[in-house]
Order: structure tokens, then C-alpha cells, then sequence
């Protein structure tokens, strides 16, 4: 299931970030530096949630090896222990790393909110005051 809601974070960010390339392009200079802003923040969150990907698949393939690992110790009688150990401790890094990748994800997505958020309250502010852009856009029409 983490895998499942990594790689559906994944497609989101870079379906986002496709969006506002889309976006920048077709927008006026005063825009741009918002819309860079959120891309580099989507960039970021790519990047941490690839990581946060690859522990959790690296997790799940040390948990099979150490399956494999118990049950050849059972059949053959072999006394590995250490070894058993060692893949368990990786598994739980593995995992504690992904999910610590999962929270900045999840710090790094409100910041890109914040930022969006921001900047329409801004225009929001802009346009209900006199003599903004509202204004002068009406005064001038």
C-alpha cells in the first residue's frame, strides 16, 4: 500500500508540474517567478518521493531475501543468525527512511499550497483595494 501511495504521489507531482510548465509558458513575466516557485518546489518533491520509492522497494525485496532466508535456515538446519539480523535492521532502515521521505514530501506539498495560497490572497488583496489592478484595469476600459 505505501508503494501503491508513493507512485500515485509520483504521477500527481509530475502531472503538476507538466501542467504549470504549460502554464509558464503562456503566461505574462510577472507570473513566471510564482510558477517557477511551485515547479521547483514539484521538482523537489519528485526527487524525495524517488527516494522515499526506493527504500520502500528496497524494504520489500530485503523482507523477501529475509523470508527466503528463514525458511533455509529451518530446512537445511543452518545456523545464520547474524546474517538474519543484518537483513532485518536493513529492512527497517529501509522502511524508516521511506517514510521520512513520505513526511517531507508531505511538508514539502503544504509549502507549495502556502506559496499558491499566498499568492492568490495577495491578487485577492491587490484587486479589493482602490487604485488596484481591478480598478485600473476598469478605470482604463
Amino acid at each position: 500500500m505505501l508503494l501503491l501511495t508513493l507512485t500515485n504521489r509520483l504521477g500527481r507531482a509530475v502531472d503538476r508540474s507538466r501542467q504549470l510548465g504549460g502554464e509558464l509558458r503562456h503566461t505574462s513575466e510577472a507570473e513566471h517567478p510564482r510558477l517557477a516557485s511551485q515547479i521547483e518546489i514539484i521538482y523537489r518533491r519528485a526527487r524525495v518521493l524517488r527516494l522515499s520509492i526506493t527504500m520502500s522497494a528496497l524494504a520489500v525485496l530485503l523482507v523477501s531475501v529475509l523470508i527466503i532466508m528463514l525458511f533455509l535456515t529451518a530446512l537445511m538446519k543452518l545456523e545464520v543468525g547474524v546474517l538474519i539480523i543484518l537483513l532485518f535492521i536493513g529492512c527497517m532502515a529501509s522502511v524508516i527512511v521511506s517514510l521520512v521521505a513520505f513526511i517531507r514530501d508531505i511538508q514539502l506539498s503544504l509549502q507549495a499550497l502556502k506559496l499558491e495560497l499566498g499568492y492568490e490572497e495577495a491578487e485577492r488583496k491587490a484587486r479589493s483595494k482602490p487604485g488596484g489592478d481591478a480598478a485600473t484595469s476598469e478605470a482604463g476600459g
